[in-house]
């Protein structure tokens, strides 16, 4: 798994290094008096490219959470992570459509109005705040990502059942959240060995470290995709070209290292 790991690294590094570029393309985040002496750090201005660029930069953070998950057999962990990972990318894609298609729909502007809502009120204690974030369905989210590719299909003249087009991250989804919420069947599967046992200090060695390798490698790959169509939705020809040839070399090099697994 070494040589996974360090692709794993190797472009997650690369990814950090698109996103800060990106990031240096829209308006800095200011300094927001918070409480009676503190302050902190905000978007003031609240755009969608400013929205785009706080979910790229989990999707980082989140793909370096899953390597060190992995690297020490924490697979339970690490799916949780992923279920994270999952509408991350689906809230990028979600946003990235909406720039490049110039069409901010009225349930794109609820769910920034949701996202940059604060948790908490800086004139009152933390107790009393009244917490009333208006939260988008996922449900919502996906049917406008479904619709898309429903319409990229028909544009080849291929055909387009939204209903078949969702189900895949529909079903990741509900498997995921099994990691989420501790279901059973998911726990179990840190129980095995001989003797039987309970793997509570991870799973290193055991066959689910390369099951969970393979899973890991389908996040890069969408965070792959996700960061191309950014570099797309802002313009960024030459990051785009960067982020596509990253694409195939990371393809490549994990079939290499992984064979027809």
């Amino acid at each position: 798994m070494d040589a996974l790991n360090k692709l794993f690294m190797h472009t997650n590094t690369s990814l950090e290094n698109a996103f800060s570029r990106m990031e240096q393309q829209v308006p800095a985040p200011q300094r927001v008096e918070w409480g009676d002496d503190g302050f902190v750090f905000r978007y003031v201005e609240q755009t969608i490219e400013q929205a785009i660029v706080l979910k790229l930069a989990r999707i980082v953070t989140g793909l370096y959470s899953a390597i060190l998950l992995h690297r020490n057999g924490f697979f339970q962990e690490q799916g949780v992570m992923q279920r994270v990972l999952d509408e991350l990318c689906e809230d990028a894609n979600f946003l990235l459509y909406a720039v490049i298609r110039n069409d901010v729909t009225d349930l794109h502007k609820r769910y920034l109005t949701a996202f940059f809502e604060e948790e908490f009120d800086a004139t009152m204690p933390t107790i009393d705040a009244p917490q009333k974030r208006p939260m988008i369905k996922r449900q919502n989210i996906r049917s406008y990502l479904t619709d898309i590719d429903a319409q990229g299909l028909s544009s080849i003249g291929q055909k387009a059942n939204p209903a078949e087009i969702g189900k895949p991250s529909r079903t990741i989804s509900k498997a995921y959240s099994g990691f989420v919420h501790a279901a059973a069947p998911h726990v179990m599967d840190m129980y095995g060995g001989l003797p039987p046992k309970f793997y509570t200090r991870g799973m290193l060695g055991t066959p689910r470290e390369l099951e969970y390798a393979v899973d890991l490698w389908n996040y890069f790959f969408r965070a792959i995709l996700a960061f191309t169509l950014a570099a797309r939705a802002f313009g960024d020809r030459e990051c785009d070209e960067f982020l596509v040839g990253m694409r195939k070399e990371f393809e490549a090099a994990s079939h290499e290292i992984l064979g027809d697994v």
